[in-house]
């Protein structure tokens, strides 16, 4: 027995029988999240370098929020302080938020009721995941509307083909990276890298590090490149980046743009995270080097009035040099990454040196996994050498391995937890001084030996070996360097003096 078939007047009195009040669900936000996120960068600026890399204005869900994120990264971009007062005649005329509660007085209230920086990146990842799901909605809401009222023009393939677009770039709108690049505009790239390397003196396609031999065979620094300085102990790897670090800030260059932007023609900006020695020693050492004048002596004050008066010239000069030195120990990679994003934003950036990478420390809690800290280490340089645009040299050691082998010039498979390492590097460069070594085997005076000895010390004093363990896009080698000990100074060894290259 069928059922009777109700009426439109039956369906709309159940209908009423059934409706009940309903709550407004409101989309997804937290406004205690945005508050505390803001309190916080008013507080201390920094707190914007832990979200700035993800959170933007239009992730915010009150409007009042979004303009004051707004225009306290404005300021903080601007090198300027954003403060509950510097932030006060951007916001007077504005209607108040309460009767009894202005614009101004708001931002003091957010200022007074602040969250630690400590959780500032925890809020602020809050408010950007309720923002992404905000989003999701309403792409969700278009897609039912559309699928229920599809017009004629737009079949289902179509309306599959845009959600998943808009979907998609949804999920990498918070990731690093533009996607895919078309061949042409790749190919672009390459020849007007090609140009600049034909134009550029001593045709390099990179930064040079002002060693010749060194630049030749690597054709520069190359932007987005990792490059890891390996040595043992007393090889020199400090004193080589040190060298470089310095010799690149020396010879910055910048021109004007007609459109007003800066362009580097010569050189560039250097951050040196400096995790082992302070930055007065990293300074002495490269005051002795451009002085000539033994860094011991400088130390001890074993000066003569000559050689004062020309430290004091050669410091002059190197103070105009854009150098710049964070010498914090134990620092996390987040941290170095977050500094360094901070230090390109305001002062520009081309190169960045880590001495060294063992003394960095991981994010995660597990720090006994020693291999897998020093992977997240090493794969978080290598992102934020991509991210910056900039190529970064981070020092590393060797293990002991090196000094059981009769020939102690060292191999890939010497880097302490070398399998990271090895894999994220673009170029891996060892240092290597046999002077070291022989000096050490110094026999008996008048013997048969010391002749031998002091022969072989004859050939090898003064002289260093880079050896190109490993270089993505060029040939792997052995380069010659002179070096001086005493000043720590690396430099181009006379054509004279250089032994017959070293097959690899």
């Amino acid at each position: 027995m069928t059922e009777p078939a109700t009426t439109l007047s039956d369906q709309l009195k159940a209908q009423a029988a059934a409706s009940v009040p309903l709550s407004f669900r409101q989309p997804p936000h937290n406004i205690e999240a945005e508050q505390a996120l803001l309190g916080a960068i008013l507080v201390n600026n920094e707190a914007l370098d832990r979200v700035s890399s993800f959170l933007k204005t239009e992730h915010f869900y009150e409007p009042i929020h979004a303009q004051v994120f707004e225009v306290a990264a404005k300021l903080i971009h601007a090198g300027k302080q954003a403060t509950p007062i510097t932030l006060r005649t951007f916001f007077e005329n504005l209607p108040p938020i309460e009767p009894s509660l202005t614009v101004p007085q708001y931002l003091g209230r957010l200022a007074v009721n602040a969250t630690t920086i400590i959780n500032a990146r925890d809020y602020g990842q809050t408010v950007y995941d309720l923002a992404i799901r905000r989003q999701l909605i309403t792409i969700g809401e278009e897609m039912v509307n559309t699928a229920y009222d599809s017009p004629v023009d737009f079949p289902p393939e179509n309306q599959i083909e845009d959600s998943e677009n808009r979907l998609y770039q949804l999920a990498e709108s918070g990731k690093y990276g533009q996607g895919f690049l078309s061949f042409s505009t790749a190919l672009k790239q390459a020849i007007d890298l090609a140009n600049a390397a034909y134009e550029r003196e001593g045709h390099l396609s990179g930064i040079s590090t002002g060693l010749t031999d060194l630049d030749n065979r690597m054709g520069g620094l190359q932007a987005s490149d990792l490059i890891i300085i390996a040595g043992r102990p007393s090889m020199g790897k400090t004193a080589l980046a040190t060298n470089i670090a310095y010799n690149i800030a020396r010879a910055y260059q910048e021109e004007k743009q007609a459109d007003g932007t800066i362009k580097v023609t010569g050189g560039g900006k250097v951050g040196f995270f400096s995790l082992e020695m302070s930055a007065e020693q990293l300074a002495t050492r490269i005051l002795s080097e451009q002085a000539a004048i033994a860094s011991e002596k400088i130390r001890r004050g074993m000066i003569t009035e000559d050689d004062f008066r020309r430290l004091v010239k050669v410091s002059q000069e190197m103070s105009k040099s854009p150098l710049f030195i964070d010498q914090t120990g134990g620092m996390t990679i987040a941290q170095l990454c977050a500094r360094a994003r901070k230090l390109k934003r305001q002062h520009g950036l081309n190169l960045i040196v880590v001495d060294y990478l063992q003394l960095l420390s991981g994010t995660g809690r597990d720090t006994d996994n020693r291999v897998q800290e020093i992977t997240e280490i090493t794969t978080g340089l290598k992102a934020l050498a991509k991210e910056l645009a900039v190529p970064i040299i981070a020092l590393s050691q060797l293990s002991r391995q090196v000094e059981q082998r009769e020939d102690k010039r060292p191999l890939l498979s010497d880097l302490r937890e070398s399998g990271s390492i090895e894999q994220d590097a673009d170029v891996v460069m060892f240092v290597f001084r046999e002077e070291y070594y022989v000096e050490r085997t110094k026999p008996g005076e008048g013997t048969a030996e010391f002749f031998d000895w002091q022969s072989r010390m004859m050939a090898v004093s003064g002289k260093a070996e880079v050896i190109i363990g490993k270089q993505r896009h060029g040939p792997v080698g052995t380069v010659q360097l002179a070096f001086e000990a005493q000043l720590t100074r690396f430099s181009n060894l006379a054509r004279e003096f250089h032994s017959p290259a070293r097959l690899e």
